[in-house]
């Protein structure tokens, strides 16, 4: 069973995927379903708004007579992959605590 992956949660492991090295959406798309359930009508809609605020950055390289967009994490989107990587820590402390119990 999967559970559905939203909001900060998907920031987070978009993140998560590019700080390990740089890929292309649908390297990205691949990736991520390997994991999680997300489409690509999903995903890159997130990888633009992660580039508009400054999360990620992007290069292209020709590959087979044309170019792939490369997705790159900056500074500030590993910043905030710390911030998300604390929040997701407290979260699933929480949410143990509900359905394990006090003793998780």
């Amino acid at each position: 069973m999967r559970f559905t992956v939203a909001g900060a949660l998907l920031d987070a492991c978009v993140l998560g995927l590019v700080s390990k090295k740089p890929a292309y959406g649908y390297e990205l798309t691949q990736r991520a379903q390997s994991v999680i359930d997300v489409s690509e009508s999903t995903l890159y809609p997130v990888l633009r708004r992660l580039q508009k605020e400054g999360l990620l950055t992007t290069f292209d390289q020709p590959f087979d007579g044309r170019n792939r967009r490369y997705y790159k994490i900056t500074a500030e989107g590993k910043t905030k992959l710390k911030e998300l990587i604390v929040a997701w820590e407290d979260y699933t402390d929480r949410i143990d605590t509900l359905l394990i119990g006090e003793d998780s």
